[in-house]
């Protein structure tokens, strides 16, 4: 006959636990403990507690961001999660000393950072450069876009939002019209069926009716968004400061997370995220940024003169190419055409068949001043000049009612473009023309040996944030918030180099 160990739940057991023994050090929960004790300033919370004489005592600020810290390293971005931690993780016993801060202190301490978030991040920045974890001379930047707490169905102009409003209230006004002609059909023998209908039809009412009502409020309360080309954009109405951003697989409602990295150990020094999903805007903002947090740790206005910079083709535009010039950057910021000119990649940009019709396929004269189609129709002057990245065109356009009717409309419009062709004919180069030098430098033997690093220097900044420590969406709303969340994720990044690269 089988036999087996006995067990008995009612059985008490006393386990010796020794907080402190469980931070050991070289671990990163050790790091962090001894981080946040010794070398961060967090009498920066001092100002929010009033309870010096009367009121509860608080939690420990230190004990809290500890807390948040390592969760955020093992992918427990709940507040909820963080909480059930501190009460199963012995791990999380020990960093929060046996205290178990609830679900509402930890989401409400992450929020209200907003002043002090900087200050800790450049507490960690100091380390790092005490450490020699700053090469200083190399740096990388790049962005990263994550859906926020909101629904991209949310979103639209003004216009839309009325439009939505209207017909769930048409819906709303509909199924009370079906309710009242249920009541007045309704006999005894269907009172059951009537009774469950009529009940699933007040609370489709209810919910559609508070959909309304706050679309309603939000329009009352908010003007048109205005994007930086002077056009209404998309507003949201759970998270207006977010923003619907095109991704590899779709789009989403979301944030830009941007990063600006130190080549020689990956560290971030400067982070923040924003809602607009056009990198070329993020470039100024972000060494203002970088200068100010290295002025921060005691180096000068002057830092980045001869250092080099790279980013990708998302941030190239004339002004962003200026500002890195006024600073002395070395900066390599491709067009989004640089692949094509380099041999390297000429079988992966092969030569497509050309399917629509191109400038040489339209015959000019001159004493008119105007183009004439393969059709045989006329293109007469629209703009004498305009100037884009740095070239000077000549735009012509057609006639809508000879397009119209053009057999060989297909190719020369597209479906979902102009309904007439526009002809633009570049007719001079302005003698600053950023952008050209720009190519030029990347297309030259220095600049393809320099520009690829980009990807070993900032890429695996977010595969570690994004795939070791999870940070697949925020969890708050609101600029503000967001951006305290990225900072905190960006914090713990460096905390990890600081305790791979030997820190006791």
């Amino acid at each position: 006959m089988a036999r087996y160990k006995n067990y008995d739940y009612s059985q008490k057991v006393l386990l010796p636990v020794s907080l402190e023994n469980q931070l050991m050090p070289g671990t990163l929960e050790f790091a962090i403990h001894t981080l946040v004790e010794t070398r961060l300033d967090l009498s920066v919370f001092d100002e929010k507690y009033c309870n010096d004489e009367t009121g509860r005592l608080a939690y420990d600020p230190k004990v809290l961001l500890k807390v948040v810290l390592l969760a955020y390293s093992r992918g427990l971005i709940s507040s909820r999660k963080i909480e059930r931690a501190c009460q199963e993780n012995v791990t999380f016993i020990a960093l929060s000393c046996c205290q178990y801060p609830d679900h509402s202190t930890i989401a409400a301490f992450v929020s209200s950072m907003k002043d002090e978030i900087l200050s800790l991040f450049r507490d960690v920045l100091l380390v790092c450069e005490e450490m020699g974890l700053l090469g200083g001379t190399f740096f990388a930047l790049d962005g990263c876009k994550l859906p926020s707490n909101a629904s991209k169905e949310s979103s639209g102009t003004i216009s839309e939002l009325k439009k939505r409003r209207d017909k769930i209230e048409g819906h709303v006004r509909d199924l009370l019209c079906q309710q009242m002609e249920a009541d007045r059909k309704g006999d005894e023998r269907k009172q059951a069926s009537h009774s469950s209908n009529e009940q699933r039809r007040k609370r489709q009412i209810e919910r559609l009716q508070k959909q309304a009502d706050r679309i309603d409020k939000w329009l009352q309360n908010n003007d048109a968004k205005i994007g930086k080309a002077g056009k209404e954009i998309k507003s949201n109405v759970t998270d207006n400061e977010s923003a619907k951003m095109k991704i590899s697989y779709g789009s989403i409602q979301g944030y830009n997370s941007q990063a600006f990295v130190d080549a020689k150990h990956q560290v971030i020094v400067h982070g923040e995220a924003f809602g607009s999903g056009q990198d070329f805007g993020h470039l100024e903002p972000m060494l203002d940024g970088v200068k100010e947090n290295l002025r921060s740790i005691g180096h000068k206005q002057d830092y980045f003169s001869g250092k080099i910079l790279t980013a990708d083709a998302s941030y190239h535009c004339a002004s962003n190419i200026k500002r890195c010039d006024q600073e002395g950057l070395d900066a390599y910021i491709p067009d989004y055409n640089f692949r094509k000119r380099d041999s390297r990649f000429r079988k992966r940009h092969k030569a497509k068949r050309r399917s629509k019709f191109v400038l040489e396929d339209f015959r000019y004269d001159a004493s008119a001043d105007q183009y004439t189609c393969p059709q045989g129709k006329k293109l007469t002057v629209r703009v004498k000049r305009m100037v884009v990245d740095g070239i000077i065109y000549r735009q012509y356009v057609a006639s809508e009612k000879d397009c119209n009717v053009c057999t060989l409309k297909s190719k020369c419009v597209n479906v979902t473009g102009p309904k007439r062709r526009y002809l633009s004919v570049p007719i001079a180069a302005k003698h600053t023309n950023l952008s050209k030098k720009m190519a030029e430098k990347i297309d030259s033997k220095k600049g393809r040996k320099i520009y690829p690093q980009r990807l070993g220097i900032v890429e695996p900044v977010f595969a570690n944030i994004r795939t070791q420590k999870r940070l697949d969406r925020f969890t708050f709303r609101g600029k503000i918030k967001v951006n305290i969340q990225w900072l905190l994720y960006c914090i713990i990044h460096n905390m990890e180099k600081i305790a791979n690269y030997g820190f006791v």
